[in-house]
């Protein structure tokens, strides 16, 4: 991916998809075109501060998988590496887990096409077609990028969860409520 690329989707998603999941959008936003969409919830390694990561994922045998699109290089696989306690925003839930690298060589091969294809429009930038790219292929092409399993243990905290913004709606509403009576009387 290009360095503009990678900057514009580091902005698009630190401005507008953390914070779309965490006022409850999140189910809006799951299509074909643009892809299907969790947000991890880790601790920096370094500040141990909250870090948020919008990631495309699939399912597979109760599992959530999900790539490191960066590689190896990524700061929040690194978070993870150092710290695999995570939750998972999902569209429609939150779960805590545990994270690993998955190594086995078959399990990679049954997830990462599907990680690719729920990618939408992104799974098409690294300049191959997730739906009809070989098998040799695509393992010869996604060699460097880290395939990470979720193991669900539980619950986690979603938007309408303390720390969560769904409240957020509320005063939104209340002031466009007053501003269209405003306009509608001035």
């Amino acid at each position: 991916m290009s360095p503009f690329l990678r900057r514009f989707f580091y902005f698009f998603n630190k401005y507008f998809m953390v914070p779309l999941f965490r006022l409850g959008m999140g189910p809006f936003f799951g299509n074909p075109f643009t892809g299907y969409i969790m947000v991890l919830k880790l601790m920096g390694r370094k500040t141990g501060r909250i870090r948020y990561t919008p990631v495309n994922y699939a399912f597979r045998n109760g599992n959530v998988y999900c790539i490191s699109g960066a590689g190896k290089s990524s700061d929040w696989y690194h978070n993870l590496l150092a710290n695999p306690a995570i939750e998972v925003i999902l569209p429609t839930q939150a779960i805590s887990g545990h994270v690993e690298e998955v190594t086995d060589l078959i399990e990679r091969h049954l997830v990462i096409r599907p990680i690719l294809k729920n990618a939408g429009f992104a799974g098409f930038l690294e300049g191959y077609n997730p739906y009809t790219i070989s098998d040799d292929e695509l393992v010869r092409k996604t060699s460097g990028l880290p395939v990470l399993r979720i193991r669900p243990n539980g619950i986690g905290n979603g938007p309408s969860d303390p720390g969560g913004w769904v409240w957020m709606w509320i005063p939104i509403v209340i002031v466009l409520i007053i501003l269209i009576l405003v306009a509608m009387i001035g």
